[in-house]
Protein backbone atom coordinates (compact mmCIF):
# COMPACT_ATOMS: atom_id res chain seq x y z
CA UNK A 1 0.00 0.00 0.00
CA UNK A 2 1.53 3.64 -0.75
CA UNK A 3 0.17 5.86 1.78
CA UNK A 4 1.55 9.31 0.02
CA UNK A 5 0.49 8.57 -3.34
CA UNK A 6 1.80 10.72 -5.88
CA UNK A 7 -1.32 12.06 -8.12
CA UNK A 8 -0.91 12.93 -12.15
CA UNK A 9 -3.59 14.64 -14.24
CA UNK A 10 -3.36 14.31 -17.91
CA UNK A 11 -5.77 16.97 -19.00
CA UNK A 12 -6.13 16.79 -22.77
CA UNK A 13 -4.00 14.15 -24.94
CA UNK A 14 -3.90 14.05 -28.33
CA UNK A 15 -6.57 11.51 -29.01
CA UNK A 16 -9.66 12.13 -30.84
CA UNK A 17 -11.62 13.18 -27.95
CA UNK A 18 -12.58 16.87 -28.40
CA UNK A 19 -15.82 15.90 -30.33
CA UNK A 20 -17.27 13.18 -27.33
CA UNK A 21 -16.69 15.86 -24.73
CA UNK A 22 -16.91 19.38 -24.46
CA UNK A 23 -14.72 19.49 -21.50
CA UNK A 24 -11.15 18.45 -23.18
CA UNK A 25 -9.31 21.46 -23.63
CA UNK A 26 -7.93 22.60 -26.61
CA UNK A 27 -6.51 25.55 -26.60
CA UNK A 28 -2.80 27.21 -24.42
CA UNK A 29 -5.43 29.08 -22.05
CA UNK A 30 -7.64 26.04 -22.08
CA UNK A 31 -5.42 23.57 -21.31
CA UNK A 32 -3.35 26.05 -19.13
CA UNK A 33 -6.68 26.32 -16.56
CA UNK A 34 -7.30 22.50 -16.94
CA UNK A 35 -3.67 22.13 -15.09
CA UNK A 36 -4.03 24.83 -12.76
CA UNK A 37 -7.94 23.55 -11.79
CA UNK A 38 -6.65 19.85 -11.36
CA UNK A 39 -3.82 21.30 -9.20
CA UNK A 40 -5.98 23.17 -6.82
CA UNK A 41 -8.61 19.95 -6.88
CA UNK A 42 -5.25 17.78 -5.33
CA UNK A 43 -3.10 16.90 -8.30
CA UNK A 44 0.58 16.77 -7.63
CA UNK A 45 1.49 16.65 -11.12
CA UNK A 46 -0.01 17.44 -14.65
CA UNK A 47 0.82 15.95 -18.10
CA UNK A 48 0.55 18.05 -20.24
CA UNK A 49 0.20 18.00 -24.21
CA UNK A 50 -0.96 20.52 -27.15
CA UNK A 51 -3.96 20.37 -29.66
CA UNK A 52 -3.92 23.15 -32.51
CA UNK A 53 -6.43 25.33 -31.74
CA UNK A 54 -8.17 25.69 -35.22
CA UNK A 55 -8.51 21.53 -35.51
CA UNK A 56 -8.27 20.29 -32.09
CA UNK A 57 -5.77 17.35 -33.00
CA UNK A 58 -2.67 16.65 -31.17
CA UNK A 59 0.44 19.31 -32.09
CA UNK A 60 3.95 19.51 -31.31
CA UNK A 61 4.33 23.02 -31.75
CA UNK A 62 6.93 24.22 -29.35
CA UNK A 63 5.31 27.83 -29.23
CA UNK A 64 2.19 26.44 -27.68
CA UNK A 65 4.03 24.29 -25.25
CA UNK A 66 5.67 27.08 -24.06
CA UNK A 67 2.43 29.17 -24.25
CA UNK A 68 0.50 26.33 -21.95
CA UNK A 69 3.73 25.85 -19.66
CA UNK A 70 4.20 29.67 -18.95
CA UNK A 71 0.42 30.11 -18.28
CA UNK A 72 1.05 27.39 -15.58
CA UNK A 73 4.14 29.82 -14.26
CA UNK A 74 2.89 32.74 -14.17
CA UNK A 75 -0.40 31.33 -12.01
CA UNK A 76 -0.43 31.33 -8.22
CA UNK A 77 -0.96 27.82 -8.36
CA UNK A 78 2.16 25.25 -7.66
CA UNK A 79 2.36 21.95 -9.61
CA UNK A 80 4.92 19.85 -10.86
CA UNK A 81 4.72 19.60 -14.77
CA UNK A 82 5.06 16.67 -17.26
CA UNK A 83 5.01 17.22 -20.86
CA UNK A 84 4.84 14.72 -23.15
CA UNK A 85 7.57 14.10 -25.29
CA UNK A 86 5.78 10.80 -27.34
CA UNK A 87 4.59 13.21 -30.74
CA UNK A 88 6.60 12.43 -33.90
CA UNK A 89 6.84 8.56 -34.12
CA UNK A 90 3.77 8.04 -36.08
CA UNK A 91 4.15 5.50 -39.16
CA UNK A 92 0.59 5.06 -41.10
CA UNK A 93 1.71 2.40 -43.59
CA UNK A 94 0.33 3.01 -47.42
CA UNK A 95 -2.16 -0.19 -48.20
CA UNK A 96 -1.41 0.27 -51.51
CA UNK A 97 2.39 0.17 -50.99
CA UNK A 98 3.24 -0.63 -47.72
CA UNK A 99 6.74 0.14 -47.80
CA UNK A 100 6.18 3.67 -48.09
CA UNK A 101 4.27 6.49 -45.35
CA UNK A 102 0.40 6.77 -46.00
CA UNK A 103 -1.37 9.81 -44.73
CA UNK A 104 -1.36 10.75 -40.98
CA UNK A 105 2.29 9.22 -40.84
CA UNK A 106 4.51 12.21 -38.79
CA UNK A 107 7.86 10.64 -38.39
CA UNK A 108 10.83 12.91 -37.06
CA UNK A 109 14.30 12.33 -35.23
CA UNK A 110 15.35 12.78 -31.24
CA UNK A 111 16.38 16.54 -31.13
CA UNK A 112 12.47 17.98 -33.00
CA UNK A 113 11.02 15.49 -30.90
CA UNK A 114 12.57 17.29 -27.71
CA UNK A 115 12.06 20.48 -29.48
CA UNK A 116 9.28 21.45 -27.00
CA UNK A 117 10.83 19.85 -24.15
CA UNK A 118 14.46 22.12 -24.45
CA UNK A 119 11.84 25.10 -24.74
CA UNK A 120 9.79 24.30 -21.93
CA UNK A 121 12.35 22.43 -19.55
CA UNK A 122 10.01 21.16 -17.64
CA UNK A 123 10.53 19.04 -14.26
CA UNK A 124 9.39 15.70 -16.36
CA UNK A 125 8.84 14.61 -20.15
CA UNK A 126 7.56 11.32 -21.29
CA UNK A 127 9.39 8.64 -22.66
CA UNK A 128 7.38 5.91 -24.53
CA UNK A 129 9.84 3.46 -24.58
CA UNK A 130 9.52 1.35 -27.53
CA UNK A 131 7.22 0.58 -30.67
CA UNK A 132 3.70 -0.34 -30.65
CA UNK A 133 0.69 -1.62 -32.68
CA UNK A 134 -1.46 1.67 -31.16
CA UNK A 135 -5.01 0.77 -32.70
CA UNK A 136 -6.62 -1.69 -35.44
CA UNK A 137 -5.49 0.69 -38.08
CA UNK A 138 -2.34 0.50 -40.08
CA UNK A 139 -0.61 3.27 -37.98
CA UNK A 140 2.51 2.10 -35.79
CA UNK A 141 3.90 4.23 -33.20
CA UNK A 142 7.86 3.73 -33.85
CA UNK A 143 10.19 4.68 -30.60
CA UNK A 144 13.42 3.13 -31.92
CA UNK A 145 16.47 2.39 -29.26
CA UNK A 146 18.91 4.84 -30.88
CA UNK A 147 16.55 7.63 -30.68
CA UNK A 148 15.53 6.08 -26.86
CA UNK A 149 19.11 6.83 -26.27
CA UNK A 150 19.78 9.76 -28.06
CA UNK A 151 16.34 11.41 -25.95
CA UNK A 152 17.27 10.48 -22.31
CA UNK A 153 20.67 11.67 -22.82
CA UNK A 154 19.44 14.76 -23.86
CA UNK A 155 16.87 15.40 -21.41
CA UNK A 156 19.68 13.97 -18.82
CA UNK A 157 21.82 16.99 -19.98
CA UNK A 158 19.18 19.42 -19.13
CA UNK A 159 18.17 18.29 -15.72
CA UNK A 160 14.35 16.77 -16.98
CA UNK A 161 13.41 13.69 -15.28
CA UNK A 162 12.28 11.46 -17.88
CA UNK A 163 8.89 9.29 -17.34
CA UNK A 164 9.68 5.88 -18.51
CA UNK A 165 6.04 4.77 -20.27
CA UNK A 166 5.92 1.10 -20.82
CA UNK A 167 3.34 -0.64 -22.85
CA UNK A 168 4.15 -4.00 -22.44
CA UNK A 169 7.24 -6.21 -20.57
CA UNK A 170 9.42 -5.43 -23.77
CA UNK A 171 9.45 -1.68 -22.99
CA UNK A 172 10.32 -2.39 -19.17
CA UNK A 173 13.19 -4.78 -20.28
CA UNK A 174 14.67 -1.94 -22.99
CA UNK A 175 14.17 1.20 -20.06
CA UNK A 176 16.07 -1.40 -17.35
CA UNK A 177 18.93 -1.35 -20.53
CA UNK A 178 19.16 2.36 -20.53
CA UNK A 179 19.27 2.90 -16.75
CA UNK A 180 22.19 0.10 -16.98
CA UNK A 181 24.05 1.71 -19.42
CA UNK A 182 23.62 5.34 -17.34
CA UNK A 183 21.16 7.53 -19.55
CA UNK A 184 18.58 7.15 -16.61
CA UNK A 185 19.41 8.86 -13.03
CA UNK A 186 18.04 7.30 -9.90
CA UNK A 187 15.70 6.59 -9.20
CA UNK A 188 13.95 5.93 -12.41
CA UNK A 189 10.32 6.86 -12.83
CA UNK A 190 8.14 4.34 -14.60
CA UNK A 191 4.58 4.78 -15.80
CA UNK A 192 2.82 1.49 -16.33
CA UNK A 193 0.18 2.20 -19.09
CA UNK A 194 -2.77 -0.83 -19.06
CA UNK A 195 -5.56 -1.01 -22.18
CA UNK A 196 -3.89 0.60 -24.59
CA UNK A 197 -4.60 -1.64 -28.16
CA UNK A 198 -2.18 -3.60 -28.56
CA UNK A 199 -0.20 -2.63 -25.58
CA UNK A 200 -0.26 -4.86 -21.87
CA UNK A 201 -4.21 -5.34 -21.13
CA UNK A 202 -5.43 -3.44 -18.23
CA UNK A 203 -5.89 -5.72 -15.38
CA UNK A 204 -4.25 -6.40 -11.86
CA UNK A 205 -2.33 -9.25 -13.13
CA UNK A 206 -1.47 -7.69 -15.77
CA UNK A 207 0.09 -4.91 -13.49
CA UNK A 208 1.60 -7.04 -10.86
CA UNK A 209 3.29 -9.01 -13.69
CA UNK A 210 4.77 -5.93 -15.31
CA UNK A 211 5.44 -4.41 -11.61
CA UNK A 212 7.82 -7.56 -10.93
CA UNK A 213 10.17 -6.74 -14.07
CA UNK A 214 10.93 -3.16 -12.43
CA UNK A 215 14.17 -1.95 -10.76
CA UNK A 216 13.93 -2.40 -6.96
CA UNK A 217 14.66 0.98 -6.41
CA UNK A 218 11.93 2.13 -9.36
CA UNK A 219 9.35 4.96 -8.45
CA UNK A 220 5.88 3.82 -10.74
CA UNK A 221 2.76 4.92 -11.24
CA UNK A 222 0.42 2.99 -13.43
CA UNK A 223 -3.05 4.06 -15.37
CA UNK A 224 -5.85 2.77 -17.06
CA UNK A 225 -8.45 3.82 -19.91
CA UNK A 226 -12.20 4.42 -20.22
CA UNK A 227 -14.37 2.67 -17.04
CA UNK A 228 -10.88 1.05 -16.06
CA UNK A 229 -9.32 4.69 -14.63
CA UNK A 230 -10.44 4.07 -11.31
CA UNK A 231 -10.15 0.47 -10.43
CA UNK A 232 -6.55 0.50 -12.35
CA UNK A 233 -6.06 3.32 -10.14
CA UNK A 234 -7.09 1.66 -6.69
CA UNK A 235 -4.95 -1.57 -7.65
CA UNK A 236 -2.06 1.02 -8.12
CA UNK A 237 -2.60 2.11 -5.18
CA UNK A 238 -3.03 -0.99 -3.27
CA UNK A 239 0.07 -2.30 -4.70
CA UNK A 240 2.29 0.17 -3.91
CA UNK A 241 2.27 2.98 -6.93
CA UNK A 242 1.64 6.22 -7.67
CA UNK A 243 -1.74 7.12 -10.11
CA UNK A 244 -2.71 8.71 -13.22
CA UNK A 245 -6.05 9.80 -14.08
CA UNK A 246 -7.53 12.53 -15.90
CA UNK A 247 -9.15 13.34 -19.55
CA UNK A 248 -6.62 11.93 -21.98
CA UNK A 249 -7.69 8.89 -20.97
CA UNK A 250 -11.22 8.62 -19.70
CA UNK A 251 -13.65 11.25 -20.27
CA UNK A 252 -16.44 9.72 -17.75
CA UNK A 253 -17.25 10.35 -13.89
CA UNK A 254 -19.48 7.77 -13.86
CA UNK A 255 -21.91 6.23 -17.04
CA UNK A 256 -23.28 8.53 -19.13
CA UNK A 257 -21.76 11.78 -17.15
CA UNK A 258 -18.94 13.24 -18.41
CA UNK A 259 -16.24 14.47 -16.31
CA UNK A 260 -14.02 17.83 -15.71
CA UNK A 261 -10.14 17.30 -15.16
CA UNK A 262 -11.26 18.32 -11.65
CA UNK A 263 -13.53 16.05 -11.08
CA UNK A 264 -11.65 12.96 -11.84
CA UNK A 265 -8.35 14.53 -9.57
CA UNK A 266 -11.36 15.21 -6.76
CA UNK A 267 -12.53 11.09 -7.65
CA UNK A 268 -9.33 9.95 -7.06
CA UNK A 269 -8.16 11.74 -4.31
CA UNK A 270 -11.42 10.97 -2.43
CA UNK A 271 -10.80 6.82 -3.10
CA UNK A 272 -7.01 7.63 -2.11
CA UNK A 273 -8.20 8.85 1.33
CA UNK A 274 -10.81 6.46 2.05
CA UNK A 275 -8.06 3.92 1.32
CA UNK A 276 -6.30 5.55 3.97
CA UNK A 277 -3.48 7.02 1.98
CA UNK A 278 -2.90 11.01 1.06
CA UNK A 279 -2.23 13.04 -1.95
CA UNK A 280 1.25 14.16 -2.09
CA UNK A 281 1.82 18.11 -2.30
CA UNK A 282 3.40 19.22 -5.40
CA UNK A 283 6.64 19.97 -3.46
CA UNK A 284 6.56 16.52 -1.83
CA UNK A 285 5.94 14.85 -4.94
CA UNK A 286 9.51 16.71 -6.56
CA UNK A 287 11.34 15.34 -3.18
CA UNK A 288 10.04 11.64 -3.33
CA UNK A 289 10.86 11.58 -7.41
CA UNK A 290 13.94 13.85 -6.83
CA UNK A 291 13.03 16.23 -9.53
CA UNK A 292 14.70 19.34 -10.17
CA UNK A 293 13.82 21.58 -7.22
CA UNK A 294 13.36 19.17 -4.58
CA UNK A 295 14.53 19.87 -1.05
CA UNK A 296 18.08 18.63 0.04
Amino acid sequence: MNYDVVLTCAVTGAGDTTGKSPHVPVTPKEIADASIEAAKAGASITHIHARDPETGQGSRDPKLFKEIVDRVRDSDTDVVINITAGMGGDWVSDPSNPAMPGPGTDMIGPEERLAHVKECLPEICSLDCGTLNFSDTDMIYISTPPALRKMAAMAREWGVKPELEVFELGHIRFAKAMIAEGLVNDPPMFQICLGIPWGAEQTVETMAAMKAQLPPNASWASFGIGRGQMPMMAAAVAMGGNVRVGLEDNIYLDRGVLATNAQLVTRAREIIERMGGRVATPQQARNKLKLRGADG
